[in-house]
Formats: structure tokens, C-alpha cells, sequence
């Protein structure tokens, strides 16, 4: 079967349409990506960095705050979010090469106040809105898996080959080479080059 008819019984008329919308719109907006489904809401994209290959899902949202010209969202080559992920930085947040990023995934350098330590700008007797805002980078590595629902807190690094199962709450560091799941997220497992299998922990 050629290659317009497997499109077009793939995505039908209306998805044909509004993918060359979406690619029409990833050339003008995003230079070099390969897909940017819209709808898409994008804040500071003069502080982003996107790789060769870049792909998203609709509903991507990308909030960068800070007033200067420094490279504070970076995407390596090949990276891939789906459906409704948001991404929100005001120090760093960079993801290496060959990621994948499922969908409803949030991923953030910053907090509204601080919580390691005394700040009475932080008590509960102070508004949200109103507590200082916190920022830690955010580091995730090549060929990292992150799975649905996932939530990545500030400060956070994620090693080389790691997959974060779907609904994971990440508040520390994750060794490369490992699964983790649940809420802490704690490693379930760990790839075995010898083997060349995934060893429960």
C-alpha cells in the first residue's frame, strides 16, 4: 500500500488537515523540530533549546520565566512528549538526547516557598501566591523513559537509561540504569549489563 493511502487511512481527511496545519506551524515556530501539535502554549521561548527531531503532543505546555536571553528549557535530539505535558522553569530544566515523555507528565524546577528549613515567609499563614518562589535545576539524561502521570519535582536528576513508571512522584535523584515507581519513587529495579536484564532491587 503506498504511503498517502496509509496516511489517509490513518488519520482520515481532518487529521490530514490538521497535521499539515500542526507541520506548518512547527516551521514557523519551531525551526528545526519535527512536530508541534497544537494546540500548544509556549511562554519565554527565547529562553528554550530544542534538538533535531523534536516532538510534541497536543495540549504542551512550556512556561519559562526569567528576563534574559540564557538558554533555560533545553531539549536534546529526539525528544518526544505526548499529550499535555507542562513544563515550568524559572533556573534549568534540561533533557538530554532520545527521551521519551508520556502524557499529563509535569515537570517543574521551582516551588511556591521554601520547606528545608526555618522561613516564616513560607508558614502557612502566608498566601501561596505570596511565598517566595524556589528554584533548583532540573536535570533528565539520554534515553530516559518517563511514564504517565508523572510528576518531577525541583532539584531532581534523572541518570542516563533510567524509566520512571507511570504516576511516580520523583523528589530525589535517580541512578541511571534503573526502573522506579510509587510515591516517593524508589528504584524497583536495576538493568543488569551481564544479563542484559531488569533485576529486581
Amino acid at each position: 500500500m503506498s504511503g498517502p493511502v496509509v496516511m489517509l487511512r490513518r488519520y482520515g481527511f481532518l487529521g490530514i488537515w490538521r497535521l499539515a496545519l500542526d507541520l506548518m506551524f512547527t516551521i514557523m515556530v519551531f525551526p528545526g523540530a519535527r512536530l508541534v501539535r497544537r494546540p500548544a502554549y509556549v511562554r519565554g521561548k527565547g529562553n528554550m533549546r530544542w534538538g533535531k527531531g523534536f516532538t510534541t503532543g497536543v495540549g504542551t505546555r512550556l512556561d519559562v520565566f526569567c528576563d534574559d536571553d540564557e538558554p533555560r528549557l533545553i531539549f536534546g535530539n529526539g525528544v518526544q512528549l505526548n499529550d499535555h505535558v507542562h513544563i515550568g522553569v524559572m533556573e534549568r530544566v534540561e533533557i538530554g538526547h532520545q527521551v521519551l515523555i508520556a502524557s499529563r507528565v509535569f515537570i517543574s524546577d521551582h516551588n511556591h516557598g521554601n520547606y528545608q528549613g526555618p522561613d516564616p515567609r513560607s508558614a502557612p499563614s502566608v498566601s501561596p501566591q505570596q511565598r517566595p518562589l524556589v528554584a533548583k535545576p532540573v536535570r533528565i539524561g539520554n534515553r530516559v523513559w518517563i511514564g504517565e502521570q508523572v510528576c518531577v519535582l525541583p532539584g531532581v536528576s534523572i541518570g542516563d537509561g533510567a524509566i520512571v513508571g507511570a504516576g511516580s512522584v520523583v523528589t530525589r535523584d535517580v541512578p541511571a540504569n534503573t526502573i522506579v515507581a510509587g510515591n516517593p519513587a524508589r528504584v524497583i529495579r536495576v538493568f543488569d549489563s551481564a544479563s542484559e536484564s531488569w533485576i529486581k532491587s
